[in-house]
């Protein structure tokens, strides 16, 4: 009799503790509720869900919120369709937007056909092992590697090799989430918009002759793209001609002219003209590894 007290006793407790804790969560779910605004998941269902960070939100589901708190450009996704940013415009009444379209920029030029290599790498076919080990043999220690890192990386199949070993971005293809800028272990990748069409196709930091040296189209620090582009267009620093993007929309071709390694180029889409004065460039075999005295 006592243990059936005891069991009544037990479940009345336990009952009246499930009343209590059933009222505590009822009034904590009011009180903590937090509204989310339904456009939100409407929006996110018309994001292409790569989470590429190319519109530099934390993902779709973050830039969809940023988008129905007007904090952003359907536009300002560069993965999604014209279609689909129309569509989100519509859902959200308010204008599509007009954002430059930005793309990967290499700062190398110097392939295997006009790039000494002073010691043959042997290992991992990666940029990052070739880079740790000795810096991945090519005698311009700022050069490209060639071993695809980039390509590999690229979710929206961007990058190519080409047959000196350099990558090819397909502009049409990129959307400038980074991937190949984090991975680069030389920093050669950077993000720019179009209209950024003089390039400076070089990271050689070397003296003119020893640059020169390692690689037959690197800049030399000549200094005559700086006499002809216009005033503080661009400047030398480091033994490196670095363009000024903020004034880059006065910039025109004839700041590539006199270039005599044709470092320094004009982008037309994916086209790269060099100036008269430029070397012409016609070996396709790759060099021969450099000789040290």
């Amino acid at each position: 009799m006592e243990t059936l007290h005891n069991i009544l006793l037990t479940s009345a407790f336990m009952g009246g503790l499930g009343v209590v804790l059933a009222i505590f969560l009822a009034i904590a779910s009011k009180k903590l509720f937090v509204f989310e605004d339904p456009r939100i998941g409407e929006v996110e269902a018309l994001l292409p869900h790569s989470n590429c960070g190319a519109c530099g939100s934390a993902g779709c589901r973050n830039f969809a919120e940023l988008l129905v708190e007007g904090k952003m450009s359907p536009a300002t996704c560069t993965v999604n369709s014209p279609d689909q940013t129309k569509n989100i415009a519509a859902l959200l009444g308010v204008a599509a937007g007009d954002v430059e379209k930005r793309v990967a920029r290499l700062a190398c030029a110097g392939g295997k056909h006009v790039a000494t290599m002073r010691a043959k790498y042997s290992g991992l076919s990666s940029c990052r092992a070739a880079a740790v080990a000795g810096g991945g043999g090519k005698s311009c220690a700022w050069g490209c590697l060639g071993l695809a890192d980039c390509a590999e990386v690229c979710d929206f199949d961007a990058i190519t090799m080409d047959s000196h070993g350099l990558p090819v971005v397909d502009l049409a293809k990129c959307t400038a989430c980074g991937d190949c800028v984090d991975v680069c272990p030389k920093n050669l990748f950077s993000i720019h918009g179009v209209t950024h069409r003089l390039w400076m196709a070089c990271r050689n930091e070397d003296d003119g002759d020893a640059a020169e040296a390692a690689c037959e189209v690197a800049c030399t620090a000549c200094g005559r793209c700086v006499v002809d582009a216009a005033p503080g267009l661009i400047h030398l620093e480091r033994n490196l001609a670095v363009i000024d993007y903020d004034k880059n929309s006065g910039a025109n071709q004839q700041a590539i002219e006199r270039c005599p390694t044709g470092a320094i180029v004009w982008l037309e889409g994916d086209r790269i003209v060099k100036g008269k004065a430029a070397k012409k460039i016609i070996r396709i075999q790759p060099l021969p590894a450099a000789v040290r005295a």
